[in-house]
C-alpha cells in the first residue's frame, strides 16, 4: 500500500515537471519567421563577407592608401569600437519597448552602416592626407552601425526558448547562407571579364557598383527582419534590471567558464582573416589571375552543402564540443599540409603546369575549408548554452553585455589582424602594380610571392589549431548539461508564471 502511495506521488511528481519542461518543448516558429530570420542573415553575412574580402584590397589598390596607413587605421577603429561596445552592450541589454529589447536595432543603426559602407567603397580625387581622413571616417562610421546592428545576432538566444527548434534554426540558416555566398564570388569576374568588354568599365566601378548593392540588400533585408520576428525568451524586468548592478553583471561574465572557452576560441580564430585578406593578392599575384578565385569558389563550397547536415548530426551524436574540437585540429593539419606541399608541385612556377596546379589548390583548399561550416553551426549553439548557462546559474542573461566582454576580446584579436593584414604587405615589400588604365597586375617577385603563400597559409593554420584547442575548457557537456536543461526549464516556466499573474492582476484592476 504504502509503495502504491509513493509511486502516485511520484507520478504526479513526474507530471508537475512535465508541464515545466513542456515550455522548452513547444513549437514557435512560423515559416514566416524562419524566413525572415534567414533573409537577415543571408544579407548580413554576405555584406560582411564581401567587406572582409575586398575592402583591404579596394582600399590600397583603388583609393591608393598607404598600407601603413591603413594598417594604423584598422588598429585606431578596433580601439574606438571596444570603447562603443561596452556603452552599446549596456544600452541594448537595458532596452524595453513594445517591439521588443533586440528588433529596434534592426533598425535605429542602419543609416550608419549604410553610408559608412558606401564611402569604404568609394575612391574620390583627393590628396594623400584626405584619403586616411576618409578611410578612417568610414571605417568608424561602418563600426559603430554594426556595433548597435550586432544586437540583432541575439535574436537567435531570444526567439525560441526550444534548444532544439533554436539547433535548426541555426543548421537552416547556415544551409542557405550557401546559397548567397557565391554572390561576392563574382567579383572577381566581374573585375576580369567586364574591363575587357569595354574601356569604359572599370575594376574599381566595379567594386563600388557592387557594394552598393550588397549594402542595399542587407538593409532591405535588415527592414524585412523588423517586422516579421518577435521575442518570445522571459527577461528580467525594468526593476529587476535596476536592482542588479553592472559590475555585479560583469562578475557573473567572468565567472563563466564555458563563456570564456568561446571567447578565447573566437580569439583566436579570428587570426585566420590575416591569411584571408591576403586572398585577393595570392590568386592576382601567385596564380596571375582573379578570376581563379571564382574559378576556385565553384568547387570549394560544393561540399558545404553536404557539411552542414553532417554537421548537425555530428553535433546531436558527440556534442557541440568534440564536434569543435575535431573541426579545429583537422584545419589545423590540413593547412599545414597545404604549405609544406605549396602552391605549384607540379612545376618550378604555378604556369609551368597550370592546369594541374590549378587543380591541385582546387583540391587542397577544399579540404582545407570543410571545417568552416562545422564551426560555423557550432558556434552559435555554443554560445547558446553559455548564455543558458548564465541564466540557470544566475538568473539573467545580459547577451549585449555578454557579447561586449567577446568584443573586447574580439576587437583586441581584430584590432591585431587588421594592423597584421596591412603590415604583413609592408614586411614583404608589396606595391600594387596598375596598368595605364588603372587595373591591377600583378607581381612577379619570387620573395613577395612566397610571402604572400606563408601568410595565406600559416595564420590560418594556427588560428584553427587554437581554436579546438579552446574547448578543453568547455564545460558543459554530459550530465551538467542534462541538469542545466532541466532546472533552468523550471526557472522559465516560474517566471512566466510570475509575469502572467501580474498582467492578469494589472488587467483586473483597470477592469
Amino acid at each position: 500500500m504504502a509503495e502504491e502511495v509513493m509511486t502516485e506521488e511520484l507520478t504526479q511528481d513526474e507530471m508537475d515537471e512535465l508541464d515545466k519542461l513542456a515550455y522548452t518543448h513547444k513549437r514557435y516558429l512560423t515559416p514566416k519567421e524562419i524566413a525572415a530570420y534567414v533573409l537577415v542573415n543571408f544579407g548580413q553575412k554576405n555584406l560582411s563577407q564581401f567587406i572582409s574580402a575586398f575592402k583591404e584590397f579596394f582600399m590600397i589598390q583603388f583609393l591608393k592608401l598607404n598600407t601603413t596607413a591603413y594598417a594604423n587605421i584598422n588598429l585606431f577603429a578596433s580601439i574606438y569600437d571596444a570603447v562603443d561596445d561596452t556603452i552599446s552592450g549596456l544600452i541594448i541589454d537595458r532596452t524595453r519597448t513594445r517591439w521588443g529589447r533586440i528588433r529596434p536595432f534592426f533598425i535605429i543603426p542602419l543609416p550608419l552602416w549604410v553610408v559608412g559602407g558606401i564611402m569604404m567603397f568609394t575612391a574620390p580625387n583627393i590628396n594623400a592626407n584626405q584619403k586616411v581622413v576618409w578611410a578612417l571616417i568610414a571605417i568608424v562610421i561602418y563600426g559603430l552601425g554594426m556595433s548597435y546592428f550586432g544586437a540583432w545576432g541575439l535574436m537567435i538566444y531570444n526567439i525560441t526558448p526550444n534548444t532544439d527548434e533554436r539547433n535548426n534554426l541555426i543548421t537552416t540558416t547556415k544551409f542557405f547562407e550557401l546559397f548567397g555566398t557565391w554572390l561576392p564570388s563574382l567579383v572577381p569576374v566581374l573585375v576580369t571579364v567586364l574591363p575587357k568588354l569595354s574601356k569604359s568599365i572599370t575594376m574599381e566601378g566595379i567594386y563600388t557598383g557592387f557594394a552598393y548593392f550588397m549594402i542595399i540588400l542587407a538593409a532591405v533585408f535588415s527592414i524585412f527582419g523588423f517586422f516579421n520576428m518577435r521575442e518570445r525568451v522571459p527577461l528580467m524586468s525594468r526593476e529587476e534590471m535596476k536592482e542588479t548592478s553592472v559590475l555585479e553583471s560583469v562578475k557573473n561574465i567572468f565567472t563563466n567558464r564555458p563563456l570564456f572557452a568561446i571567447i578565447f576560441s573566437d580569439f583566436f580564430n579570428s587570426f585566420k582573416a590575416v591569411g584571408g585578406s591576403s586572398e585577393q593578392y595570392f590568386w592576382l599575384n601567385n596564380t596571375g589571375s582573379l578570376m581563379n578565385q571564382t574559378i576556385c569558389g565553384l568547387f570549394t563550397g560544393i561540399p558545404n552543402y553536404v557539411m552542414i547536415p553532417l554537421a548537425a548530426k555530428m553535433v546531436k551524436k558527440f556534442g557541440a564540443r568534440l564536434t569543435a574540437i575535431g573541426a579545429g585540429v583537422f584545419g589545423f593539419i590540413a593547412y599545414m599540409g597545404l604549405f609544406f606541399i605549396g602552391y605549384h608541385p607540379f612545376g618550378q612556377t604555378f604556369h609551368d603546369k597550370y592546369i594541374l596546379n590549378l587543380i591541385w589548390v582546387i583540391f587542397a583548399l577544399t579540404v582545407c575549408g570543410l571545417p568552416n561550416k562545422i564551426i560555423q553551426v557550432c558556434n552559435p549553439i555554443l554560445s547558446a548554452e553559455a548564455l543558458d548557462y548564465m541564466e540557470w546559474k544566475h538568473g539573467l542573461r545580459n547577451e549585449a553585455l555578454v557579447t561586449t566582454v567577446q568584443g573586447y576580446f574580439n576587437k583586441l584579436a581584430t584590432s591585431i589582424t587588421g594592423w597584421l593584414s596591412g603590415m604583413v604587405l609592408t614586411w614583404i615589400n608589396y606595391i600594387p602594380l596598375t596598368d595605364s588604365l588603372g587595373n591591377a597586375i600583378p607581381q612577379t617577385d619570387p620573395k613577395m610571392l612566397d610571402g604572400i603563400w606563408a601568410v595565406f597559409c600559416i595564420l590560418p593554420a594556427i588560428a584553427r589549431g587554437l581554436y579546438g584547442v579552446s574547448f578543453i575548457l568547455y564545460n558543459i557537456h554530459g550530465d551538467l548539461q542534462q541538469q542545466m536543461i532541466v532546472e533552468l526549464a523550471d526557472k522559465r516556466a516560474n517566471r512566466l508564471a510570475e509575469q502572467n499573474a501580474k498582467d492578469n492582476a494589472i488587467n483586473n484592476d483597470n477592469n
